[in-house]
């Protein structure tokens, strides 16, 4: 099942709707105590989950059309958002980085989370060197603590999609990447977050992305260094991931920064990322004087 937080007509909060078809069915009109955030669906356990399935299921009221609809980020309040670097050999080739004999890992902030169709901004003064990454997100469903790779992946409440946006130079300059990938906006998710049930193999996706209708990066997350599964469980022995938390998995060749020419967002530029099954997530880039 495909859930989003979208704003439905008027509503100056987002709302949480199941995804059916081509159309959204809003998840807290369907019972009493229904979630209204995903955070309040994924803490609510298996049985809500079932609860919300049963109902969109038996559903016959209004429907709303997705395409009419002014996303919200996919996750709106992650207890914490890691992010993995290094994660495809191609791409640590390309930006002339080792991989690492362990995961490469960091923490994106919250104010970079951004909506799918949403406008990217930064100053021209902070960054002309802006790159795009294509990520397949996990989301964490219940607490995750010393697991095993062989029961990571049952941790996992559901999976999105993710643009890593980079400021190179920045990334180039520090000896963090935090910073660097932070900026206002810097991490649109979505627009869905698909249940775990639904991808039987994260190791088996397409990820691509299309900047301003230019096929750039084109690989499968069977590319990845370390699996999903592993990375979860790599994580889960010095923190304990809690439920909603959201990890991006790292990215395929084919980067801007690398390209000659490079090629960078530009102002107006529009940049989609996608990973088949899951969706594609559009951001519109404008460049401040």
């Amino acid at each position: 099942m495909r859930f989003a937080h979208v704003f439905t007509p008027g509503a100056l909060e987002p709302r949480l709707v199941a995804a059916v078809d081509d159309d959204a069915v809003d998840v807290e009109a369907l019972f009493d105590g229904a979630p209204r955030v995903l955070e309040d669906l994924i803490a609510g356990g298996d049985e809500l989950l079932a609860r919300v399935r049963r109902a969109v299921d038996a559903h016959r009221g209004p429907r709303l059309p997705l395409a009419g609809l002014t996303f919200a980020p996919a996750v709106l309040t992650p207890p914490v958002i890691l992010a993995i670097g290094l994660n495809y050999a191609a791409h640590s080739s390309e930006l002339g980085l080792k991989t690492d004999s362990t995961p490469t890992v960091f923490v994106l902030w919250p104010n970079s989370l951004d909506a799918h169709g949403g406008t990217t901004s930064w100053p021209r003064s902070l960054s002309e060197s802006v790159d795009y990454e294509a990520e397949l997100g996990v989301v964490i469903g219940t607490l995750a603590k010393d697991v095993s790779d062989d029961d990571a992946l049952s941790h996992v409440w559901g999976y999105t999609v993710v643009n890593d946006i980079t400021a190179r130079d920045i990334q180039y300059s520090e000896a963090q990447w935090s910073r660097c990938k932070s900026f206002d906006g810097f991490t649109p998710v979505g627009p869905f977050v698909v249940t775990a049930d639904e991808v039987p193999d994260p190791q088996s996706l397409h990820i691509w992305t299309r900047l301003d209708g230019h096929l750039l990066q084109d690989g499968s997350t069977a590319q990845m260094v370390r699996p999903v599964s592993t990375l979860i469980s790599h994580l889960s022995r010095s923190v304990t991931l809690l439920p909603g938390t959201l990890i991006s998995t790292g990215s395929p060749g084919g980067a801007g920064y690398s390209r000659d020419p490079q090629v960078f967002l530009r102002d107006r530029s529009t940049v989609t990322v996608g990973v088949d099954g899951i969706g594609e997530l559009t951001t519109h880039c404008r460049i401040l004087d």
